[in-house]
C-alpha cells in the first residue's frame, strides 16, 4: 500500500501570487510546538529576530546572532508542513557587503531548510537584494520602521509623517521591489502611505502597523496571544489573554504544591503487587 504524498508547503512565489486575491496570513514563530499550532492557519511563518526580545529578554533585536536564527529556524521547520517559512538575517550579518549577505543567507537556508530570508533596508540594500535573488535566494524585504536601525532612528516611532520621510519610504519600497523581493514588510508607517505603496509595487506587502489594504498582515505571535500585557503597541490586537491564563495556572499549581494536594495518588507510581 503506497503512502500518500507529503503536503507541499507554500513557496515565496505562492505568497506573491496571493496579491490581489486574498490577504496573506503571517505570524512569527520560534519553536516547534507553537509552529504546529500556527501552521494550519498561516500562509507564511516568519522566524523573526524579534525572538531576541520575545524569548531572550533583549531590549532590541541588535544582539541576535546568526546561530540563534539557525537554531530557531530549525525548530520551526520541524513543525511546518503547510506555511512558507522565512528566517530573518540578523543585524550585522548582511549589511557589510552583498557577498557577506549571500554567505549568511546560504548558510541559513542550508542549515534550516527554510524557503528564504528577510532583511531590512531600502535603496541602500537594493543591490544586495538583487544579488541574492539572482543567486537563488528568495528575499522578503522590510521598509518603514526598521527595528535593526532603532539606534540611529531615535527609537520606535511611526514613519511617513513628513513629506520627505514619506518619499524616502516610497523610494525604499520601489527599490526593493524592483530588485526582486517577493514580498515586503511595511512596518509602523502611516496608513495612506502604506495603502499607496501596496497599489504601486509588484511585491506582496505585509503590514504591521501599516494598512488593512496591505496584501497581508503579520504580528509577533506572543503579542497576538496576549503574553505581554505590560506594553501594547497601537497596532497590536490581543486575540487571547494567555498571560492571565498562564499566571493563574502557575498560581494554582503553587497553591496545590504548598498544600500537598498535588501530586495526588493518581499522579504517583505505586508498587505493583507481586505475582
Amino acid at each position: 500500500m503506497s503512502t500518500p504524498p507529503r503536503q507541499k508547503r507554500l513557496t515565496p512565489t505562492d505568497i506573491t501570487a496571493l496579491k490581489g486575491v486574498r490577504p496573506a496570513v503571517c505570524l512569527t514563530a520560534y519553536t516547534t510546538p507553537m509552529t504546529r499550532l500556527f501552521d494550519p492557519h498561516c500562509d507564511l511563518l516568519l522566524v523573526g529576530d524579534s525572538l531576541g526580545m520575545v524569548l531572550y529578554g533583549m531590549e532590541t533585536t541588535v544582539g541576535v546572532t546568526v546561530e540563534m536564527m539557525i537554531a530557531h529556524g530549525q525548530a520551526v521547520m520541524r513543525g511546518a508542513s503547510h506555511a512558507c517559512v522565512i528566517v530573518d538575517l540578523p543585524f550585522g550579518s548582511y549589511q557589510e557587503s552583498k557577498e557577506q549577505a549571500f554567505r549568511t543567507a546560504a548558510r541559513i537556508m542550508k542549515e534550516t531548510g527554510c524557503d528564504g530570508v528577510k532583511l531590512e533596508g531600502g535603496e541602500e540594500m537594493a543591490e544586495t537584494v538583487a544579488f541574492l535573488v539572482s543567486r537563488g535566494v528568495p528575499v522578503f524585504g522590510h521598509v518603514g520602521l526598521m527595528p535593526q536601525q532603532v539606534n540611529t532612528a531615535g527609537g520606535y516611532r511611526s514613519k511617513g509623517h513628513s513629506d520627505a520621510e514619506a518619499e524616502k519610504i516610497r523610494r525604499d519600497a520601489r527599490a526593493i521591489d524592483q530588485a526582486g523581493a517577493f514580498a515586503i514588510v511595511i512596518e509602523g508607517t502611516v496608513e495612506p502611505l502604506a495603502r499607496e505603496i501596496t497599489g504601486t509595487i509588484a511585491a506582496a506587502t505585509i503590514g504591521i502597523g501599516a494598512s488593512p489594504a496591505c496584501d497581508g498582515q503579520v504580528l509577533v505571535s506572543d503579542d497576538m496571544l496576549g503574553l505581554f500585557n505590560d506594553f501594547k503597541p497601537r497596532f497590536v490586537k490581543h486575540f487571547a489573554d494567555l498571560a492571565g491564563v498562564i499566571s493563574k495556572a502557575a498560581e494554582d499549581y503553587a497553591g496545590e504544591v504548598r498544600a500537598r494536594s498535588f501530586p495526588g495518588p493518581e499522579h504517583t507510581f505505586q508498587v505493583r503487587p507481586k505475582k
